[in-house]
């Protein structure tokens, strides 16, 4: 029995028994929902995601793109690949620099 994480997303239809899943683990989720692209699943659990946005430079009155890459606990009932777009929600630290957990892959 999957439980309900607060952020209008369906829980994955597989079961696991990862401790860091916030479906069917104990992993509580707050603060930041982001959304972007998986760019490399060769980690073993996690996932990066890239995420692109403009910046406003206000001297030239203009937008310029960049992006960033966030590292996300990927957990077994989910298994995200690379080149899937996923939202990812923030947690507390997994490890050095893993502070997000995939909660859903989006459909294209």
């Amino acid at each position: 029995m999957a439980k309900n994480i607060g952020l209008g997303v369906l829980p994955p239809e597989q079961v696991c028994s990862d401790a860091n899943c916030p479906f069917h683990g104990s992993l509580p989720v707050r603060g930041q929902v982001i959304t972007g692209k998986v760019v490399s699943d060769r980690m073993m659990g996690t996932v990066v995601v890239e995420r692109n946005y403009l910046h406003f430079v206000r001297k030239y009155n203009r937008y310029e793109k960049r992006s960033s890459r966030i590292h996300a606990h990927n957990p077994p009932c989910i298994q995200a690949k690379s080149g899937d777009d996923v939202k990812i929600a923030e947690c507390r630290p997994l490890s050095k620099t893993t502070t997000f957990v995939v909660v859903e892959v989006q459909k294209q």
